[in-house]
């Protein structure tokens, strides 16, 4: 089986070997790919029970818990690596969380769904609607998600806080966006890392 485009994307910005938390981790797919493709020694965070089970079945570390409360209990750069991928959007406190990603991790991978999509601009523009996706598949009413945020944004907080993107990647469906990627890409993938003053 074919491993997904932006899970292959995050396996090639982590070295082999390596130490990684994958901060609300779902059902496993990603640390376990890592595992098996960069021999990584990885654990997850994750708040769904039913998804802790399968991480389980799949051998996988996993602690249940609040990733936006979890990482006060870890040492300054435990981790080789922190992923957060598709999570940050559904955290109460996005900026602790990611300067907390940095303090325990080397470097910090963030993965977003981008709310400035074309197609999402065109719905909210055009048909008067908060907008539906493939990658944004809820309703208004029972969406997981609380902070809507576009590539730029992200862009942005990271530039007033000082944090370092080393690599930004982003992409629609099975494919890279580089042209206009704020207005054409679904995700986008940071590869982040704390300045040095």
């Amino acid at each position: 089986m074919t491993a997904r485009l932006d899970y292959t994307i995050i396996a090639d910005l982590v070295a082999c070997g390596t130490r990684v938390l994958d901060l609300g981790c779902g059902d496993g797919e990603l640390l376990a790919l890592l595992r098996d493709r960069k021999q990584t020694r990885g654990m997850g965070i994750e708040l769904d029970e039913k998804a802790i089970y399968s991480c389980v079945e799949k051998g996988l570390t996993v602690v249940h818990g609040d990733i936006d409360h979890e990482l006060a209990d870890y040492a300054d750069k435990r981790f080789d690596y922190v992923i957060l991928y598709e999570s940050l959007q559904q955290v109460l406190h996005p900026e602790k969380v990611i300067l907390e990603a940095l303090r325990v991790g080397k470097n910090v991978i963030v993965g977003i769904p981008n709310f400035c999509q074309l197609y999402a601009r065109y719905q909210i523009c055009f048909r008067g609607k908060v907008p539906v996706t493939d990658e944004l598949p809820y309703q208004w009413y029972d969406t997981p998600n609380l902070r809507f945020l576009s590539l730029k944004d992200f862009r942005l907080f990271c530039r007033a806080r000082n944090i370092h993107i080393q690599k930004e990647i982003a992409i629609v469906k099975n494919s890279r966006v580089t042209f206009f990627p704020n207005v054409f890409a679904n995700i986008g993938i940071f590869l982040l890392s704390k300045e040095q003053k």
